[in-house]
């Protein structure tokens, strides 16, 4: 390969790392990983007692550590006779189980903790992670939030407020009626930051595990195999994922704010807040918690005042970790009936969502309209509202569009009709969706 060839393979390599703020290398030795060989040890024992025999790179893309790191580990076990060799395997290898005093070392192992899975990552590892992805260091603009919301319908006033919002990193509030769209707004809030981050699946800190990464919250993303990226092998301990919006409603508890520790595996769960960083937290109808919101709310003041926050082990040790997320209330309430002012000004963006103009209606039905693959009828629009909404004094709500458009594709599939956007199919459906509640 020449200079100039080899010169243009890294710069063009250099490129496309460029876009990731933060990538972890695959570690070259048991120091790298900042885990000891006891740790490391146990996990493959643990393995093997889950599987019985496996070869040594199938046990190291368990355990997600390079199977050169944990070669020398095998022939530590083989010595000391807690596994051997059952056969040769392929590319140099062989297949291990586990001995009669292997099997005895494993129960003791695993009473101590049933952790099996990926090797974790050191706390402080996690914490230089988050600063170099944390959304702060971003600050999308106005192209970026009308990209991110293009294909729902948000008043274009409505950017002025809710940009620079963004742009700050900082929490807010989107309160108003219901149906109006908050959650959604919030949920593509996080779109407006760079797409992709890198999140360990467990973590380490004074011996204790703690998981992170969790698929109810977390979407992996898959590496592009035929990427120039790819021959830079990351740490398999990390997952790609796109960039977080756990979205908490009515459920949280002060617990989900804490480590959850199983005694039973002596494995704890990180806390929401943890989950969420680098991303965005929605706490979704905020003040209808079981927990009171001043409660609530006093247990974030000091985070979102120095963007970090404690949690403490089943040990009893705290310790510190980032709070780098953007955190969003929505509610239904008025901010200032839920909390005092010594917590509004530590939230400093207030945001009310309004209701719909009509001509805004009139938008919302034409995106759903062309997503369910119907004509849509803006004479039907007005029918709808000057029949059913002028005369009975109903407000406007953005997610009306969507529901009656839904129940009428409902009604034409039970009745084998072709779905259109006609006056007396409205008039049926409104009858069902808008609760008329009887006095005596």
């Amino acid at each position: 390969m020449s200079s100039e060839t080899k010169t243009l393979g890294e710069g063009l390599l250099a490129t496309l790392m460029a876009e990731e703020a933060f990538r972890p290398a695959a570690p070259q030795s048991l120091e790298e990983t900042g885990l000891t060989s006891a740790l490391v040890e146990a996990l493959i024992c643990k393995n093997l007692a889950l599987v019985g025999t496996c070869s040594g790179r199938g046990i190291a893309e368990k355990v997600c550590l390079p199977f050169g790191i944990l070669e020398g580990l095998f022939q530590s076990l083989r010595t000391r006779q807690i596994i051997v060799h059952t056969g040769s395997a392929p590319v140099n290898d062989y297949y291990y189980s586990l001995t009669e005093q292997g099997r005895d070392r494993t129960r003791l192992l695993t009473s101590a903790s049933a952790y099996v899975g990926a090797a974790p990552v050191p706390l402080m590892d996690y914490v230089l992670s988050v600063d170099a992805q944390t959304i702060r260091a971003e600050a999308p603009k106005r192209s970026q939030l009308t990209e991110a919301f293009s294909d729902i319908s948000v008043d274009t006033s409505l950017f002025e407020s809710l940009g620079p919002a963004v742009n700050s990193g900082a929490g807010l509030f989107l309160y108003g009626a219901p149906g109006n769209g908050k959650s959604t707004l919030a949920r593509r809030i996080t779109s407006c930051f760079g797409q992709h981050i890198w999140v360990p699946r467990t973590l380490i800190e004074d011996g204790q595990l703690i998981k992170l990464y969790d698929n109810a919250y977390h979407e992996a993303v898959d590496e592009d195999h035929n990427s120039l990226i790819k021959s830079a092998e990351h740490d398999q301990r990390w997952i790609k994922i796109r960039r977080p919006t756990v979205v908490v409603g009515g459920e949280l508890t002060m617990d989900n704010l804490e480590i959850r520790h199983d005694p039973v595996s002596n494995v704890g769960e990180a806390p929401l807040q943890l989950k969420s960083n680098c991303g965005c937290l929605l706490i979704d109808d905020f003040g209808r918690q079981r927990v009171e919101p001043a409660e609530l709310l006093n247990r974030w003041i000091i985070p979102l005042e120095n963007r970090h926050d404690f949690l403490t082990l089943s040990t009893g040790k705290k310790f510190q970790v980032p709070f780098e997320q953007l955190i969003i209330f929505s509610t239904n309430l008025e901010p200032s009936d839920l909390v005092d002012d010594a917590f509004l000004r530590r939230i400093p963006y207030k945001i009310e969502i309004g209701d719909p103009s009509e001509q805004e209606f009139h938008d919302l039905f034409d995106i759903y309209a062309q997503k369910f693959g119907c004509e849509c009828r803006h004479d039907v629009v007005d029918y709808l509202l000057n029949e059913h909404y002028h005369p009975n004094g109903r407000p406007l709500r953005r997610c009306q569009p969507r529901d009656l458009l839904t129940q009428v594709r409902n009604y034409c599939t039970y009745n084998d009709l072709p779905l259109e956007m006609e006056p007396a199919y409205f008039d049926h459906v409104v009858r069902s969706y808008f609760t008329v509640v009887l006095k005596s």
